[in-house]
């Protein structure tokens, strides 16, 4: 038996685009009859003057259309048709009855592959020559669309073109009627076609038409596939979400190891009825397209990101004023990745509020400050986003990003005098942190021995045993190289299980048979948690990393306002200023009560003193120049003071900006700052506001307006302390004050952390660890 062609041959593309090509032709001017000009004015003038100039070449556009059509259909008939014999083996079966008949028939209206002459638009009129039955029965089903769109359409070679005011036609009187083509209306051609079109709408509604059981396994099919796609969707949806990879090493149902993708849909199978049905198809190879491979998979994540980014667009174009915050870090292939946020104020939710929306990874190249911000200035302008609504800027510390002179922050700042910067919160606190435990060799000293103790332990699972044996309850942990607050798990371990470590490192030091580890040990059970000083020490850095820790955590809160980071801030200083006063006596108390537990003498060890030989010509009368310290008062002021006074110090100069924000937006802070200001200040203060956010002539909120709005605002406001997003969500409802309304955004728009940013890194790097082989990845 000779093979059977699977591509249709070129002798048949070419008589298919000649029977096109003569169907065209013997079309064109078909519709000239149903278009008269009319010689006499039969409408006002007024009405129609632009209409009247344009009437001789808007009412030929069909013609032209028809050339479109013949374009399309020769470029559909080229493409090669693979799947052109897909249902050759139906050819030889005879002797069945009408209805296998007919579901074999839908079965094969849903396994084929669509047809490469159906044009991509069927609700557009110049594709209907070309539509086949069954796109016609949807297009009937569904109704014509009229593109109010269109305007005035090209012209063809009479110079005829068609425009969408022949929607509209204009009444002798003045009023409007559906349509203006009347004289196509009032023909008998229309009038036969438009009785046919809405017999055959009717029938097909009522399912009364000649294929009506075809038409009935056809809403099936329709009502299963559209009902798989739901849960192809979900599926994807669930994954996603929570970063898991899709693929595994192949792509078939039910074999092993292929991906959480393919799994999902075989736990689904075996409950849901849909699921099953097409699952029971693919075995018995029923149908051709199963709609689970990588490709679909690929289309439908691209599909719901887009249609996601589309939403989260629509949000922020609502809210008009915005925030950029930005972080960079190499990837697992070692490629700079910049996560791109953006933070608004939601005014389309009920109350409104305050969300930071990740919309990308970008790969830079060029790290420097100017090449981060062409970066970010080309995604703006792809997103359709305007870079003058730009209203706040967050960044780490760097100095590519946060640079006075060269950063991203002063290229964004020459550019849109708006955008006031914010360095980040917690960045700021741990460089805090930094600077204490740099500023002193003790606090060096300190943090070296808590990391000995760690390593010591981790590096055997003999000696780790040890360890769990002897301290029950907290764990271990390393110190953290970049994250200083997370420091406080690692002493926190010590801090209250110094005894049971202590009894560990004794064990330790008497089981284990390397003299090095005995000594090791030995050495940080006797002299580092056996010295009263250390333990001192141990308990002052828990109380300061405590501290830091509960503020960093809260500013880490997605819908953090800046007023909220201020008051954190504030609140941390005052702690220090106490802390300095009142904290070492405390903390002595505490080290002493752990020492007595320890059989430890709480006392400072006490170094000789180094007498100096004195000439026999020196005054032995003279008093002393410097009074000798004891060994607490030593300790307290050239450690504990220093530690403190460099911790207020450094958190003074690292959040100078938030006083700077304090001085320009402190009166909108709260309803009980706003009515403790005169109506001096309230004037100075909205003029202030008005100066910072005006750029050249264009400013964003009026000064005297704004004025006469908090005047009456105050005394409308509840009595009790209103913060600043309750006043917002109040200003909505009386939806009467616009410069208030716009200044409280722009308020809630300025970012405080950039922890968001560094947030999404964590899932690419789990999904890195969790999905399959490089030789595996879905491409």
């Amino acid at each position: 038996m000779p093979p059977t062609r699977k591509y249709v041959s070129g002798y048949t593309k070419r008589l298919r685009k000649r029977k096109i090509e003569e169907l065209t032709q013997s079309q064109r001017g078909a519709l000239d009859r149903f278009i008269v000009r009319e010689s006499h004015a039969t409408i006002d003038e007024n009405i129609f003057n632009e209409q009247e100039q344009d009437d001789v070449e808007e009412l030929q556009d069909i013609e032209n259309n028809m050339d479109e059509c013949v374009g399309n259909a020769e470029q559909n008939e080229n493409d090669d048709n693979e799947n052109a014999d897909i249902d050759d083996h139906n050819e030889d079966v005879e002797d069945v009855d009408i209805e296998n008949h007919n579901n074999e028939n839908v079965t094969d209206l849903f396994n084929e592959e669509p047809s490469q002459s159906i044009p991509l638009d069927i609700y557009d009129p110049r594709n209907w020559n070309n539509i086949d039955p069954k796109f016609r029965d949807l297009l009937v089903e569904k109704g014509p669309v009229r593109d109010l769109l269109i305007g005035k359409g090209p012209k063809d070679h009479l110079h005829r073109r068609f425009s969408s005011t022949f929607y509209t036609r204009y009444l002798p009187n003045g009023e409007q009627h559906g349509g203006r083509l009347k004289e196509h209306e009032t023909s008998i051609e229309h009038i036969n076609h438009m009785s046919t079109w809405i017999d055959f709408h009717i029938r097909l509604q009522k399912n009364k038409t000649i294929d009506g059981v075809v038409q009935n396994q056809i809403k099936k099919e329709k009502k299963h596939w559209r009902n798989l796609l739901k849960r192809l969707i979900s599926i994807v949806k669930y994954l996603g979400k929570y970063s898991l990879a899709f693929r595994g090493s192949n792509e078939k149902i039910h074999d092993i190891n292929n991906g959480n993708f393919m799994g999902q849909v075989e736990m689904i199978a075996e409950w849901d009825p849909v699921m099953k049905e097409h699952v029971r198809r693919m075995d018995d190879k029923e149908t051709h397209y199963h709609y689970l491979s990588h490709k679909i998979q690929n289309e439908l994540i691209l599909l719901l990101a887009s249609e996601l980014k589309s939403a989260i667009i629509k949000k922020i174009e609502e809210a008009k004023y915005f925030s950029v915050i930005l972080d960079c870090t190499p990837d697992a292939s070692n490629q700079e990745q910049m996560s791109l946020i953006v933070r608004c104020v939601d005014v389309s939710t009920n109350p409104i509020k305050v969300e930071e929306f990740f919309l990308e990874f970008l790969i830079v190249n060029d790290t420097t400050g100017q090449g981060l911000f062409e970066e970010l200035q080309t995604v703006l302008q792809k997103l359709k986003l305007d870079i003058d609504n730009v209203r706040g800027q967050g960044y780490d510390n760097g100095s590519n990003m946060s640079g006075k002179y060269q950063g991203v922050q002063r290229k964004l700042l020459d550019v849109n005098p708006r955008a006031l910067y914010t360095p980040c919160g917690c960045h700021s606190l741990n460089l805090t942190l930094c600077d204490i435990a740099n500023s002193c060799g003790k606090a060096k000293d300190f943090f070296g021995i808590i990391q000995r103790i760690y390593t010591l332990f981790a590096n055997s699972t003999k000696r780790w045993k040890i360890l769990k044996d002897n301290v029950k309850h907290l764990t271990l942990k390393s110190l953290s190289v970049t994250r200083w607050e997370s420091r406080i798990e690692s002493v926190r371990a010590i801090r209250f299980q110094a005894a049971d470590l202590r009894e560990a490192l004794l064990q330790l030091a008497e089981s284990d048979g390397d003299s090095k580890i005995t000594s090791e040990a030995n050495s940080l059970a006797t002299y580092e948690l056996g010295n009263f000083e250390f333990l001192l020490g141990m308990v002052i850095w828990y109380d300061i990393l405590g501290a830091v820790n509960v503020v960093s955590k809260n500013l880490q809160s997605e819908d953090m306002l800046i007023d909220v980071a201020i008051d954190k801030v504030k609140g941390l200083i005052t702690f220090f200023e106490k802390y300095r006063e009142n904290g070492f006596t405390e903390a002595m108390y505490t080290a002493k009560e752990i020492a007595t537990d320890m059989g430890i003498d709480p006392v400072f060890l006490e170094k000789r003193k180094i007498r100096r030989k004195k000439h026999f010509d020196e005054n032995t009368c003279e008093p002393s120049q410097s009074v000798p310290k004891s060994a607490e008062e030593k300790f307290r002021i050239d450690y504990f003071l220093y530690l403190v006074d460099q911790a207020i110090g450094s958190l003074r100069r690292r959040f100078q900006q938030y006083q700077e924000y304090e001085n320009i937006f402190g009166f909108l802070f709260t309803s009980k700052k706003l009515n403790s200001l005169d109506d001096c200040d309230l004037k100075n203060s909205c003029s202030h506001l008005e100066s910072i956010l005006k750029n050249d002539k264009f400013f964003d909120v009026d000064g005297e307006d704004l004025f006469v709005e908090l005047k009456v605002l105050r005394e409308l406001l509840p009595k009790e302390n209103t913060t600043a997003i309750a006043i917002l969500n109040f200003l909505k409802r009386l939806n009467c004050f616009p410069n208030a309304f716009i200044a409280y955004r722009i308020l809630l728009t300025i970012p405080v952390t950039v922890a968001s940013a560094e947030r999404n890194y964590a899932r690419p790097q789990f999904k890195f660890r969790t999905g399959p082989s490089k030789s595996q990845r879905r491409p």
